[in-house]
């Protein structure tokens, strides 16, 4: 026994020698080093760290100082080790490069965004004042008719609110005839701004600036003189009455609204109006109405031991997780001829929240549909790709629910917005709807449904607020609905003159399913969901 040890500690230390004069090329473990944890004073909401791009977003409160941000707390991959210290304080001017080390380098960008709200307004002013922060010069413009002697500043604000003293107060300003005034702001002790106010005249009325029509509503903005009547007027083009549009808005020197309940595929046209003035006349045509395929949840196949949302031979256009969970002879979402009241149709989509397990080994499931398809299985987590084809502009989703709530008995995790969530709790359902300009290219999907996300990287989990996202609407359900409700959820749109090129809807009745937590318990229900124009 002794021999045959000496044997092998001899051949160690040859193998030992002959590797010190032999290149080694066994290559190193493939190890992904990401950022998991970045916080800071001052954020106006919690990081966002994007595994996939590398990247860490701040977005800072308007009082924050971003030459002097105090990074509190960063957590890494275990084993990575990082060219930049953590915590400490930080110029966030300019991005911070960090390269995290351990078999390879990763490059990572952290960067931070401030929006701070500037405004000035003057009592007459024609249209919404130019306000060039770079330059420190702010431009109002009045009708040629003002008093420049006596102008008069009824609100102003050129930096972060609370902490910005001015010398001398804009508002105390008055005489602008053939000059300029200047002002000096201070804010965070040591920065001085030179700001300059220009009061010029602007030999105008009223002038249309956007006109967006879509399916049944056509948006509008105009500028004119602040305190005069303002308004719009349309009418179905080649008819000889002009009708007032009702939803209306007037700040300032700006007037803006829309009409609604209007025909698809019909040519319109528009003027705005202040006092008896009038601009010239606007024609624009409203778009097509797009129908949501199988809203009614009436068409179903069952193949190869599961139920997919749609008839034999159809596209496919809703999608569910019976994909993933089929593997372990599971069915989380089917039809249900359990149908809400007065409906016409026979069957509705029951979703129910599972644990899915293969010889034991499984994880929590939620039940869901969606637009999109689901990718497959990477180990026990889904690939899913959301999103269809759509330039669809609704202004809200209509729908029936039934949402019986579990509590939650499954729990793989939590999201950053609700740390406290535990086994226990209430389980919660979703329903969302977003329109969007998502590209496979930027969101890892197809052509079809751009958006991928990978149930193990949180980094992926989509945000109705999130980029590229121009209008979306959310109804999450923190207790069940006692039967059958009708519901009915308004798209908040952050431009009207975008055009979509996909759409996302989700249905499920535990929201923190891609976390792999919820309830067994949960079940919801949905039935005849259809698009509001």
């Amino acid at each position: 026994m002794r021999g045959f040890l000496k044997y092998i500690v001899a051949a160690v230390v040859a193998m030992a020698v002959v590797a010190g004069c032999v290149h080694n090329d066994i290559p190193y473990p493939l190890k992904k080093l990401d950022i998991l944890v970045f916080e800071a004073d001052g954020l106006a909401q919690p990081a966002t760290i994007n595994a996939n791009n590398y990247t860490v977003s701040l977005s800072l409160l308007e009082t924050t100082d971003v030459r002097k941000l105090n990074v509190t707390r960063v957590e890494m991959t275990e084993g990575a080790t990082s060219n930049v210290t953590f915590p400490g304080v930080f110029d966030l001017r300019t991005p911070i490069y960090v390269t995290l080390s351990q078999y390879q380098d990763y490059e990572w960008t952290i960067s931070a965004e401030q929006n701070i709200e500037y405004y000035f307004e003057v009592e007459g002013q024609t249209g919404e004042s130019e306000i060039d922060v770079t330059n420190h010069i702010v431009t109002a413009y009045v009708p040629t008719d003002a008093d420049f002697k006596n102008i008069n500043i009824t609100a102003a604000k050129f930096g972060p609110k609370d902490i910005t003293s001015y010398s001398p107060d804009p508002l105390s300003l008055k005489d602008f005839d053939n000059t300029v005034r200047h002002v000096e702001v201070r804010y965070h002790d040591d920065i001085v701004e030179d700001w300059t106010i220009c009061i010029v005249p602007k030999d105008l009325e009223i002038e249309m600036t956007q006109v967006d029509a879509w399916a049944k509503r056509i948006w509008l903005k105009a500028i004119g003189r602040s305190g005069s009547d303002m308004g719009f007027r349309y009418r179905v083009a080649g008819s000889e009455e002009w009708m007032t549009a009702t939803n209306v808005t007037v700040s300032g020197g700006n007037v803006s609204g829309y009409v609604d309940n209007l025909e698809p595929l019909t040519t319109y046209e528009v003027i705005a109006y202040s006092g008896e003035h009038i601009t010239d006349v606007v024609t624009v045509t409203t778009e097509d109405v797009s129908v949501l395929i199988n809203g009614g949840m009436e068409d179903w196949l069952f193949k190869d031991g599961t139920y997919y949302p749609y008839a034999d031979g159809a596209a496919p256009f809703w999608a569910t997780g019976n994909d993933g969970a089929k593997i372990a002879s599971t069915i989380l979402t089917e039809p249900t001829t359990e149908t809400r009241p007065g409906t016409s149709g026979v069957y509705a989509a029951a979703l129910q929240s599972k644990k899915a397990s293969v010889m034991g080994i499984g994880k929590f499931a939620a039940g869901n549909i969606f637009l999109g398809r689901f990718g497959g299985l990477k180990g026990v987590n889904g690939l899913v790709f959301f999103g269809r084809p759509s330039t669809a502009r609704p202004v809200a989703l209509h729908g029936w629910v039934k949402y019986d709530q579990g509590m939650i008995d499954e729990f793989g995790g939590a999201p950053a917005s609700r740390p406290d969530l535990k086994v226990g709790d209430p389980d919660e359902g979703q329903i969302f709807i977003a329109v969007g300009n998502w590209t496979a290219e930027e969101y890892g999907g197809d052509a079809d449904s751009p958006v991928s996300v990978d149930t193990s990287d949180p980094s992926t989990f989509f945000d109705i607020k999130g980029k590229n996202v121009i209008g979306a609407g959310e109804l999450v359900f923190t207790e069940g609905t006692d039967g059958w409700m009708e519901f009915t959820i308004p798209l908040d749109y952050v431009s009207t003159s975008e055009v979509p090129t996909h759409m996302i809807i989700v249905c499920t009745g535990s929201r923190f399913g891609d976390y792999f937590t919820g309830s067994t318990g949960s079940r919801m229900l949905v039935d005849d969901l259809s698009l509001i124009y």
